[in-house]
C-alpha cells in the first residue's frame, strides 16, 4: 500500500438515521457525499468492499461499456454475491447496463433487469433510453436509475427530462465545469455524479463513432478500440505540425479539489477504473476516501496535498482537472506512455491507424442479402434531404426541388449562420421543400436563450427542427415537428417508443448499425425513418480545439491537403487524412477521410417506403453537391441503374465506404 488508509470513520455531523449497515453515510453541512468505486471482477470486489468507499459499481457479462478485456465483469451469481457482501457492511452496489442495445438484445435486457431487481441491486446506470422504457413496461420499480456519462447530460432541460422519466441521479457530462454543475443541480434538485479520477476522452460522451466506422467496434457498445490514442500529425495551410497524440486525454485528477466538488453540490464522487488491477484501484480509492474524511472532520485544517505526491508517482498517464474549472485547452493532452502499449487499462495496444473499409461487390452483395428486400424497379416514394452549411448550398437545394433542407446553427468556418433575409428568400422560393433548423449537438443554457428568441421571431418560417439531445426534445417537442438526429443513438424499437412519447416525429438511423442490425431494425420499425446515404461522416465531436496546435507547435514540413482546401485542418497518419471543421462556438467536428456512399444498395433500402434518404452536404462545393443531389434524385426516380455506384458519381475524397455496414 503506498499511502495510509482511513476506513469507516464516523463523524458527529452525520445524521444518526442515515446508517448503511455497519457504516455511517458521509455528510458535509447536511450534504450527502458518496465515494463511488469501480470493480472489474469478483477478486477486486472482495477487496474493494472493505475499502474506504460508500458504493461500488460493476458490470455484468454483457450490456455494459467494458466488454473488451477477458477475465473481467461479473456473472449473475457473482453480482448476487457482491450485493450480499456490500449490504452486509452498509455499502451500495450499482450495475452498469450502459451500452446501446440492438433489438435482438431486448429480451436479454428484460431478463437481466428483473434479476437485478430480485437480488436487491441498489441501482442501474444506463445510456440507452430503451432501458428506461423497459423498466416502465415491466413495472420494475425496485431499481434506482442513474444516467450514464455516455448519456452526455449537459443542460437543465436534459436533466428535467430525465427527472420526468423517473431517474434519481445524473452522471454529468465530462465537459461540464463545476459552476455549471452546481447551477444544474440547484435548478433541478436531482442528485449529480461527477467523474473525479481516471480515464477520460477528448470526444464528447456518446459522440465518438470512429471505432465503429473504421473497425466495426462501437464505443457506445463497450468495444471502443481507442482511435483517439493513435498518433496524428496536424496539417493546416500547407504546414505540418509534429503533434504526436493530439486526441489523447490526460487522466482526470480531482484529489486536491474535494472542497470544490462538495461546494458544487456533487453527491457522488466517481472513480473510473473497472479494468484496473486490484492493488492499484483499491489504493486509489482509499486515498480519496481518506481525503474526503479529513475534510469532513476538519475543513479549516484540510491538507489538499497529503498523499498527492504518491498519486503522482503511481499514475498511469499525466493528470488534469479537465473541464472542472473551465476549458483546459491543449493542457488536456497526454504524452506519458502514449504509443507504448502501457497506457491502456488492458496493458496493450488495441489498434493502429486504419482507413475506412472500401466498397466491394462482395460486401454490397452481403448487405443486400441481409436486407432481404427486393430491388424495386418503379419510382420510389422515398424523400431526399440535404444538410447544408451556407446559403448558396441551401439555395441550390431549393432550385433542385430537394424534399427537405437542414439549416445548421453550428456552422463550419468560414461560413456563418444564414441571415434573416436569406431565410426569408428560401421560404419564399421553396415550393414543396421543407426547411428544418438543425440545432446544436450540445446545447448550453445561453444557446437555449438564443434559440428561444430566434424561434419566437422566425419559428413560423420553419417546418421543424432537427434535434440532437434530450433537452431539446423536452423544450420543443410540443411546439415543433422534431426529427431525432443520428447522434441521439436510437438503436432499438424501445428507445424509439419513448422518444415518440416525448415528441419526436421522425428518427435518423444510427450510423453505427452494422448490416444485420440495420436489417433487423428496418424490418421491425413502423415509424418514419431517415438514413444518411452519402457524404463524409462526422465521427468525433469535440470541445477540444485542435486548431490551437498550429500556434502551439512549430511547423516541421510543408505539404498540401490531399482532398480539401488547405484552410481546413486535417489529422494525418500514414493511412490518410481526417478533416476537422470548426464552428462559431469553437466546437471541432472530425470527419472520415472517405465518403459514405449507399448508392449500391439504394434500391434495397427504397423497398422500405418509410425510409427517407439524407445527404450530408456541408463540406461539399456547390458543383460537387449538385452532382451528388442529381445522382440520388435520379436513383429515386429509378432513371439509372443503381445496383453499383453510378460511374458519373465521382468521389471527391479518399474514396467511398459503406461505413459500419461493412461489418
Amino acid at each position: 500500500m503506498f499511502f495510509t488508509v482511513v476506513l469507516n470513520k464516523c463523524f458527529s455531523n452525520t445524521p444518526k438515521d442515515e446508517q448503511r449497515g455497519g457504516r455511517m453515510a458521509r455528510y458535509f453541512n447536511g450534504k450527502l457525499i458518496e465515494l463511488l468505486a469501480p470493480s472489474g471482477n469478483m477478486e477486486t470486489f472482495r477487496v474493494m468492499v472493505e475499502a474506504n468507499c460508500d458504493a461500488i459499481y460493476l458490470g455484468g457479462k454483457s450490456l455494459n461499456m467494458r466488454m473488451i478485456r477477458k477475465g473481467y465483469n461479473f456473472s449473475d451469481e457473482e453480482i448476487a454475491e457482491a450485493v450480499e457482501l456490500a449490504h452486509a457492511v452498509g455499502k451500495k452496489v450499482y450495475v452498469t447496463v450502459n451500452n446501446m442495445l440492438n433489438d435482438e438484445e431486448i429480451s436479454k435486457a428484460v431478463e437481466f433487469l428483473l434479476y437485478l431487481e430480485k437480488i436487491n441491486v441498489d441501482g442501474i446506470i444506463v445510456q440507452d433510453l430503451g432501458i428506461i422504457q423497459l423498466c416502465h413496461e415491466h413495472n420494475i420499480k425496485g431499481l434506482e436509475i442513474h444516467s450514464s456519462v455516455m448519456m452526455n447530460v449537459h443542460n437543465i432541460e436534459f436533466v428535467k427530462a430525465l427527472k420526468d422519466l423517473g431517474l434519481t441521479r445524473v452522471v454529468l457530462s465530462r465537459e461540464m465545469d463545476l459552476k455549471t454543475a452546481k447551477q444544474l443541480q440547484t435548478e433541478t434538485g436531482l442528485e449529480t455524479e461527477y467523474f473525479i479520477h481516471g480515464d477520460m476522452c477528448t470526444v464528447n460522451g456518446s459522440n465518438c463513432y470512429y471505432s465503429s466506422i473504421v473497425l466495426g467496434n462501437s464505443s457506445n457498445r463497450g468495444r471502443c478500440f481507442k482511435p483517439c490514442r493513435w498518433s496524428f500529425q496536424v496539417k493546416k495551410d500547407g504546414n505540418v505540425y509534429n503533434t504526436e497524440y493530439p486526441l489523447a486525454a490526460k487522466d482526470m485528477y480531482m484529489y486536491e479539489h474535494i472542497p470544490e466538488l462538495i461546494e458544487a453540490n456533487i453527491t457522488s464522487f466517481k472513480i473510473e477504473g473497472r479494468m484496473r488491477d486490484t492493488e492499484f484501484i483499491v489504493n486509489l480509492v482509499n486515498a480519496y476516501g481518506d481525503a474526503i474524511d479529513r475534510y469532513i472532520e476538519n475543513p479549516l485544517n484540510f491538507d489538499r496535498k497529503k498523499a498527492a505526491d504518491l498519486l503522482q508517482e503511481n499514475r498511469k498517464r499525466d493528470f488534469s482537472t479537465a473541464y472542472a474549472f473551465g476549458k483546459p485547452g491543449l493542457d488536456f493532452i497526454n504524452t506519458r506512455y502514449e504509443g507504448t502499449g502501457k497506457f491502456y487499462s488492458t496493458g496493450k495496444m488495441f489498434s493502429t491507424p486504419t482507413e475506412e473499409p472500401e466498397v466491394s461487390e462482395e460486401l454490397v452483395t452481403e448487405i443486400m442479402n441481409e436486407l432481404k428486400a427486393p430491388a424495386i424497379t418503379e419510382k420510389h416514394d422515398n424523400k431526399l434531404s440535404v444538410k447544408v452549411n451556407n446559403f448558396e448550398q441551401a439555395k441550390l437545394c431549393i432550385e433542385l426541388n430537394v424534399d427537405r433542407v437542414y439549416l445548421p446553427i453550428e456552422v463550419y468556418a468560414p461560413d456563418s449562420v444564414l441571415t434573416v433575409d436569406e431565410l426569408k428568400y428560401l421560404v419564399t422560393n421553396k415550393k414543396d421543400t421543407e426547411i428544418f433548423l438543425d440545432l446544436p449537438q450540445m446545447m448550453t443554457e445561453i444557446q437555449f436563450e438564443m434559440i428561444d428568441q430566434y424561434l419566437a421571431l422566425y419559428g413560423d418560417l420553419l417546418d421543424g427542427l432537427l434535434v440532437s439531445n434530450l433537452g431539446a426534445v423536452r423544450k420543443y417537442g410540443s411546439t415543433y415537428r422534431l426529427i431525432a438526429n443520428f447522434n441521439m443513438n436510437i438503436y432499438n424499437q424501445k428507445s424509439q417508443v419513448l422518444y415518440k412519447q416525448l415528441g419526436v416525429d421522425e428518427f435518423t438511423v444510427s450510423i453505427e448499425m452494422k448490416k444485420q442490425e440495420l436489417a433487423n431494425y428496418l424490418a421491425k420499425t413502423e415509424e418514419p425513418l431517415e438514413i444518411i446515404v452519402h457524404g463524409p461522416l462526422r465521427v468525433m465531436y469535440l470541445d477540444l480545439d485542435l486548431y490551437e496546435n498550429t500556434s502551439a507547435f512549430e511547423a516541421v514540413d510543408n505539404k498540401d491537403n490531399l482532398f480539401i482546401d488547405n484552410s481546413t485542418l486535417v489529422l494525418m497518419t500514414d493511412k490518410g487524412e481526417n478533416p476537422v471543421y470548426i464552428d462559431q462556438f469553437k466546437k471541432n467536428h472530425l470527419y472520415t477521410a472517405k465518403e459514405l456512399c449507399l448508392m449500391p444498395i439504394i434500391n434495397n433500402l427504397a423497398a422500405n417506403s418509410q425510409l427517407n434518404f439524407r445527404i450530408e452536404g456541408q463540406t461539399y462545393s456547390i458543383s460537387q453537391l449538385q452532382e451528388i443531389i442529381l445522382a440520388y434524385q435520379s436513383a429515386i426516380e429509378n432513371k439509372a441503374k443503381v445496383n453499383a455506384i453510378n460511374p458519373e458519381l465521382r468521389t471527391v475524397r479518399a474514396g467511398y465506404t459503406l461505413g459500419a455496414l461493412s461489418f
